[in-house]
């Protein structure tokens, strides 16, 4: 895989995704390397625990380090500083920059600006691809990538990650099934390309109909960081839940997932279930991302086996 900067999961060939994911899995069994001169720029303008701690921990792993811009409101982001500026300082401390915003498009604002890759950790309601990246190795770890059954259920229409994974997804042979209000169905946009990749969307208001059918069950909560109106939040929230009793009609080898952090999506008794995954899809987030770190800075990281 080579690419400049990760900006979309659209950019991304099924070749691309399977050379991430079996560089992650040398990595997940013991590899290590090392580029002990490369330093990643971590630059969060939103609140974020398991995306920057394990881009932190997997920049470390690989031997580097990290510079880290801190909060919006101890940077000069609080005086009034631009993205473009910002980012154009923190090139000429980093080889890379991972970049999550609130802004959807910031990221590739942002890689007009630099010559180091950039990697887009979130921007507002658009793309999260790094995320799709290790979604796609814990299915595949659990179910595999071919002939498979999809549903993901909760906010389709705020939700990066769903947008991310569900093109992403259009890549192997899988059905998927989108399950939420109508309120927070897909956008427009996103069937849109769904379709044009060949995908045959089926969306659905209730879970029980179709959940026999799941290999894969992928919860996201409901976003009211996102919701313009407080009201239309309280009209949806707490309306798509799984407890232990829903799954009694799944398949014994379902695989639950869920991006994190959750609220009340999903029920503290399926954590002691076989189905849940969540928490091993959060951990393969570090060596997910050692694996895209080591294809995407510059030179070839020495062997420190």
């Amino acid at each position: 895989m080579r690419h400049d900067h990760l900006i979309s999961a659209r950019q991304l060939s099924r070749g691309d995704v399977e050379a991430v994911l079996d560089r992650a899995a040398e990595f997940d069994a013991g590899e290590r390397v090392a580029r002990d001169d490369d330093l990643l720029g971590l630059l969060f303008f939103e609140p974020s625990t398991r995306t920057k701690m394990s881009f932190d921990t997997a920049m470390k792993r690989l031997g580097g380090d990290t510079v880290d811009m801190g909060t919006v409101e101890s940077s000069s982001v609080k005086k009034g500083e631009s993205l473009a500026d910002t980012v154009r300082v923190v090139a000429g401390y980093a080889d890379a920059l991972v970049l999550r915003h609130p802004s959807e498009g910031a990221a590739k604002l942002a890689s007009e600006f630099v010559d180091v890759p950039v990697i887009n950790a979130g921007d507002g309601a658009g793309q999260h691809p790094t995320q799709t990246l290790l979604d796609l190795y814990t299915i595949r770890e659990n179910a595999g990538l071919d002939d498979i059954t999809v549903g993901i259920m909760g906010d389709l229409k705020y939700g990066r990650t769903v947008h991310s994974l569900a093109g992403a997804l259009t890549e192997f042979d899988v059905r998927q099934h989108f399950i939420s209000p109508e309120s927070l169905r897909l956008p427009k946009n996103v069937r849109y390309d769904l379709h044009e990749a060949g995908a045959d969307v089926r969306e659905h208001t209730e879970l029980a109909g179709v959940l026999p059918e799941l290999d894969v069950l992928y919860v996201t909560r409901i976003q009211r960081e996102r919701f313009p109106d407080e009201n239309e939040y309280r009209q949806v929230a707490g309306e798509y839940r799984i407890d232990a009793d829903t799954l009694d009609a799944a398949r014994d080898d379902l695989t639950v997932m869920h991006p994190l952090p959750r609220v009340d999506e999903i029920a503290p008794d399926v954590d002691e279930t076989e189905y849940a995954t969540y928490f091993d899809q959060a951990h393969n987030g570090v060596p997910v991302r050692m694996a895209l770190l080591d294809m995407m800075l510059p030179g070839d990281g020495g062997d420190a086996r």
